[in-house]
This record gives structure tokens, C-alpha cells and sequence, in this order.
């Protein structure tokens, strides 16, 4: 079973600089035609062993359930929010993960003296995270509370699409695809053409052939 090879260590440089909240958070769903993109912020417990905790693409669905119970379970706090599709074509999916980034950090009960961002880009040209930060290149593999966060977001982002949007526009399929450019997923686009939950500006090249 995968695992974070030293789960702590950045936590605990932070903690040393005289950080006490300490907040993960990472996004889910950049890259789908559809749906919402998702973003979580973490505060764990200093020193939680979670087994099995990594970074939510390389664990299986049904790892990432089981854990984002015990996630929900025992973090000292968590949030997780969205940006919804409409929205991501008015000011870009960079922007979005940006604005959906700082709504979960928002979104926790205290807000955090640092939170560690994974990735490299911490602002677009309209939203940035404006909490004091760190970003983490890989993060979700090498911090626990990003993992954490990585988790969250991707199992809600999944359970939204694959429940609500699944729902409400059977004909897409999309507790298949989740919302990806698959074959599948393109196929349903040529027979019935987009709907609202679909981004239109991720489908110009969709557009173009047809």
C-alpha cells in the first residue's frame, strides 16, 4: 500500500517557524469538460497517522472513501467548496482553482496561520490565495494534510458527479467518465451536444469538428 515517505516534515518546519494552524489544501477537477472544480483545506491533528494516506491519484476509489471518512473523522477541522462551470468560463479554470482554493480556506472555523498549497501557482489574473502560504510542488505526495485535502477534493468532486450531475443528465453518462475528455464522454457531446454542466471553453476543440 502507497504511502507519504515523510508525512510530517514540512508541517513540522512550519510548526518550528512558530506556525500552529497549519491548513493543506489542493484541488480537484482542473481538467474535466464538465462539472465543477473542487478544493479542500485540511488542519489534521500534529503527528496523525492516517494508513495509507498519499496522494489521491494514486490510491484507488475505494481507498479514497475509506480514508476520506477518516479524514472527516479526526482532522481538527476541514472545508471543502467549488466553483461551478458557468463560472469557470467567465474568468478561466486558473482563476477558479484560485477562487475555490481560498473558499475552503475560508471555510474552516479558524482561519489557519499558514496554509500549504500544492502546486506552483498561488494567483491568477483575478483570485489569489491571499492567506499567508507556502506552495508545494508535489505536495500531495509529500505533505500529510495536503493529501489530505487532495482526498477530499476528489471524492466530493466524484460523488457530485457521479450522483447529482449523473442524475440530472443521465444521457452523458457521466458516473463513467466523470466528466473527462474520454471517448465515451466525447461520443455523448456528438450525439446530444453540450449541456449546462459542461464547460464551453474546454470545448473549442469539440466545437472546431463539429
Amino acid at each position: 500500500m502507497p504511502e507519504l515517505e515523510h508525512p510530517w516534515s514540512i508541517e513540522e518546519r512550519c510548526f518550528s517557524a512558530g506556525y500552529r494552524r497549519v491548513c493543506g489544501v489542493d484541488e480537484a477537477g482542473a481538467g474535466p469538460l464538465a462539472g465543477p472544480v473542487y478544493a479542500a483545506a485540511v488542519i489534521l491533528p500534529p503527528g496523525l497517522v492516517l494508513e495509507g494516506l498519499n496522494d489521491s491519484k494514486k490510491l484507488s476509489p475505494k481507498r479514497r472513501e475509506a480514508l476520506f471518512d477518516r479524514i472527516c473523522a479526526e482532522a481538527e477541522a476541514y472545508s471543502v467548496a467549488w466553483v461551478e462551470a458557468e463560472e469557470i468560463d467567465r474568468i478561466d479554470i486558473l482563476n477558479a482553482r484560485m477562487k475555490a482554493m481560498q473558499l475552503a480556506i475560508d471555510g474552516l472555523p479558524e482561519p489557519p496561520d499558514m496554509a500549504l498549497i500544492d502546486g506552483d501557482r498561488d494567483h491568477g489574473s483575478l483570485f489569489a490565495v491571499r492567506t499567508p502560504h507556502e506552495t508545494v510542488v508535489g505536495g500531495d505526495g509529500k505533505s500529510a494534510s495536503i493529501a489530505a485535502a487532495s482526498i477530499l477534493a476528489k471524492v466530493s468532486r466524484d460523488r457530485f458527479v457521479c450522483g447529482t450531475l449523473d442524475a440530472a443528465y443521465p444521457q452523458y453518462q457521466f458516473a463513467k467518465h466523470k466528466g473527462y475528455g474520454t471517448k465515451l464522454h466525447y461520443e455523448m457531446l456528438d450525439r446530444y451536444g453540450p449541456c449546462p454542466a459542461h464547460r464551453r471553453s474546454f470545448l473549442k476543440k469539440w466545437e472546431r469538428r463539429t
